[in-house]
């Protein structure tokens, strides 16, 4: 008998497509695409290997993050890096083999300013980008990225360079099913969205979403709180520009998550420590299997 798996269709890919039409048939209804080869027209296209970064900015210090979940660690902030390399260390180790380090959120383009000429804006997207937060993510073979959803809302476009890597995602829509932890962006840590224990979790067999991998030069668009999994096939690094939620809704309640729900988790941490962890574990288990099981 076949292992049931959590329903996931397959992420519309296109090869290209007007910015305007992009903006009314994506953007307003809020629906993810990939746009293929969007960046042949870059600099980037043709010099963004991990090999160029190295030479570009392999003296510079990077965070590392590995595959544990964040919110476990209940004696620090969410999202705390778990290790310190030169990014030259870093690329070296990538190319090794299979490691489960990540960059994650990494401003590298405004470390070194010399890579901000590889790329554009995309015009006439009617997109209002946040200029100040390109941000870079790396990873080696197999390292994986949580599920989870951003903390502001954004709109993200999400350029892939130099390998390969699979993205799972869910609308906000899917929310309830999927084990969401109070005060908190992410999903239950012990869930595999790729292979899941419906046993334990079975309001996952409600839930509906979608996936699809991106190569070097293609564009993942994600819609605004849209949960999101990554897993690198092969060594690689992507890059995001992020604009502001069209939604005056989400708008909203981004500015609630950065002004009062992170600060507000962050102080529970220092005073109920692990148990708050354990509490808000529990929780999302226990509500969302009594409400949607």
């Amino acid at each position: 008998m076949a292992r049931k798996k959590i329903h996931l269709d397959t992420i519309p890919r296109i090869r290209e497509i007007s910015r305007e039409i992009f903006y009314e048939t994506y953007v307003v209804p809020q629906k993810p695409v990939i746009v293929e080869r969007f960046t042949t027209d870059w600099n980037a296209y043709n010099l963004w290997t991990l090999d160029y970064i190295k030479a570009v900015a392999g003296e510079k210090m990077v965070p590392l993050y590995d595959n544990r979940i964040p919110i476990n660690n209940s004696s620090n902030k969410f999202n705390e890096p778990h290790l310190y390399k030169t990014l030259a260390e870093y690329i070296d180790d990538l190319k090794k083999g299979p490691t489960p380090y990540r960059i994650f959120l990494y401003n590298l383009l405004k470390k070194v300013p010399a890579l901000q000429q590889d790329f554009n804006y995309p015009c006439n997207t009617r997109l209002r980008f946040l200029k100040k937060l390109p941000m870079l993510f790396f990873g080696g073979e197999n390292s994986k990225v949580f599920m989870h959803y951003d903390i502001d809302y954004a709109n993200i476009l999400h350029f892939h360079f130099d390998g390969e890597k699979e993205c799972i995602l869910f609308p906000p829509s899917e929310t309830k099913y999927l084990y969401k932890l109070p005060n908190a962006l992410i999903a239950y840590h012990e869930i595999d969205f790729e292979n899941p224990d419906f046993e334990k979790f079975p309001a996952l067999l409600k839930a509906k979403g979608m996936v699809a991998n991106i190569k070097h030069g293609d564009m993942l668009y994600m819609p605004e709180g849209y949960w999101h999994q990554m897993t690198y096939k092969t060594p690689g690094f992507s890059m995001s520009l992020r604009a502001l939620p069209i939604s005056k809704y989400n708008l909203s309640k981004a500015v609630y998550n950065v002004f009062i729900m992170r600060h507000f988790d962050n102080l529970m941490r220092r005073i109920g420590r692990k148990t708050w962890v354990d509490y808000k574990n529990k929780k999302a288990v226990a509500r969302t299997n009594k409400k949607w099981a």
